[in-house]
């Protein structure tokens, strides 16, 4: 991999981004990714696909330890490799040039900011349990596709314009520095986990449920007809497990990254596994199936049944938080992916840019959430976060293959964590991989042809960029 550039100041003073990560910081950025948006909404669409609570549980179990796969691959890259961009450093070690291009250009154009403008989305569609006429489509533009048979309706509401202010503001808190971007996210986080956990306490304790429904298939129930529609709950899991390898993007930031940066992945997903697996089962007790497949706000309606109108209010003023945290961890962590770009000329100049006192990306934040804001006025939280799912997870499968590749290139590389697992581990995840792209791309295909068709229109700009060492790759690297 090319040299590490560092940005200057008029006067020639070199500035750089700082270890300013401890292992709090560093788990909060894993945690509070994690636990956002996702395990208030997603189970409403889990239930619909899958079909029975039973399913819904096997497609949480199997999509948390999948993820946990993933964090356990990812470990031994992030020790071995502690540097910005995460996926883009471990991708140019592993399979050259061309291959970690072709990730930070699907990152930074389709990737994290539909990541962001789904986190967004999801957090106006809190904000529409307290006011709903945030939700009521303002604009509805019937849009005929190819293949169609209904038209696909286009649709603007007054949550739309808001969630582009979120994101605006949280780039703002990150711009100014990535210390108070690790202390707003630990704070944050802890307002989070104590959400989650109140539904859970409270839920238990003062819901009068059943447990009846807890079948794998019941009579009557709407059934999982088909291997697409158990595909179709993973993608959505796999949406609200999705931020364990946020960390990973901020290497160059994490201090004594060797230890911090494996135990927070690997602690942060046990850790967020155990706690969705408590809350949906707290919700298929307290509402029936039916009523949680049909929710836009699972934990609300639930609170509700049990403590309340104003308590659920209050809980989702809370889990509005959970989604601002989740927004400043995406938002942190994504802008350093178009930076280590930059900084190898394989992207725009502006994107390597150093703040001089602030010490931060700011060019690169600022590019991303243009990104993001614009594609928060033009989806929905269901259909943004199919398309981050489809065109991100190849590339998870691609790490965990450098995983094996690197073992076997670069034996004497400097591991001090390794795979637990190996190779089994990151075997199985590049297959889930596979399989969970290719099940997104069935649940949204409109959205991820237009995400594919600008995927792969970064190839004509990389040989914008490419240099002379990008068409020889170098003892030790991959080709491309």
């Amino acid at each position: 991999m090319s040299k590490v550039k560092t940005a200057k100041s008029p006067d020639g003073e070199r500035f750089d981004l700082i270890r300013g990560l401890g292992p709090w910081a560093s788990a909060a950025v894993v945690v509070g990714t994690m636990i956002g948006t996702g395990v208030f909404l997603v189970p409403s669409t889990m239930a619909r696909n899958a079909g029975s609570v039973g399913l819904v549980f096997l497609v949480w179990i199997l999509g948390g330890v999948l993820t946990l796969f993933g964090a356990l691959s990812y470990a031994e890259m992030g020790a071995a490799i502690p540097e910005a961009g995460g996926d883009y450093a471990y991708l140019h070690r592993g399979f050259g040039p061309r291959c970690a291009y072709m990730f930070g250009w699907m990152h930074t154009i389709v990737g994290r900011p539909a990541s962001a403008a789904a986190i967004a989305a999801g957090l106006m569609r809190f904000s529409g349990f307290l006011f709903p006429i945030l939700s009521h489509p303002v604009i509805t533009y019937p849009i005929w596709l190819p293949f169609r048979t209904v038209p696909y309706n286009f649709v603007i509401t007054p949550a739309q314009p808001m969630a582009v202010t979120a994101i605006g503001l949280i780039t703002i808190v990150n711009y100014l520095g990535v210390r108070l971007g690790g202390r707003v996210q630990v704070f944050l986080t802890a307002l989070k986990i104590g959400a989650v956990l109140a539904v859970v306490v409270f839920g238990l304790a003062l819901g009068h449920g059943t447990t009846k429904g807890f079948t794998m298939f019941p009579p009557g129930a709407m059934g999982l007809r088909t291997v697409g529609g158990f595909l179709a709950a993973m993608v959505a899991a796999l949406w609200a497990y999705d931020g364990w390898n946020d960390l990973s993007l901020m290497g160059s930031e994490v201090s004594n990254p060797q230890k911090n940066i494996p135990r927070a992945l690997a602690g942060g997903v046990l850790f967020v596994g155990v706690i969705y697996l408590l809350t949906n089962a707290v919700y298929f007790y307290i509402l029936p199936f039916v009523a949680v497949a049909h929710s836009t706000s699972v934990a609300s309606d639930a609170v509700a049944t049990f403590a309340g109108f104003s308590a659920a209010k209050w809980l989702t003023v809370a889990m509005m938080v959970s989604a601002l945290g989740t927004l400043n961890a995406s938002l942190m962590s994504g802008a350093r992916v178009p930076y280590a770009m930059s900084r190898d000329n394989r992207f725009f100049k502006f994107a390597g840019e150093v703040h001089p006192k602030f010490r931060t990306p700011g060019g690169a934040l600022v590019l991303q959430a243009y990104l993001a804001g614009a594609l928060a006025l033009t989806g929905t939280f269901d259909e943004l976060f199919s398309l981050f799912i489809f065109a991100q997870w190849v590339f998870y499968g691609l790490v965990a293959a450098a995983v094996i590749a690197l073992r076997r290139r670069e034996p004497d590389l400097p591991r001090p964590y390794r795979t637990w697992g190996y190779p089994y581990v990151p075997v199985v995840f590049c297959i889930g991989a596979v399989a969970v792209t290719i099940a997104s791309y069935m649940e949204q295909p409109v959205r991820s042809t237009i995400g594919l068709v600008f995927i792969l229109l970064g190839l004509a700009f990389y040989k914008h960029w490419q240099t002379p060492k990008d068409a020889r790759p170098a003892a030790g690297e991959g080709a491309a």
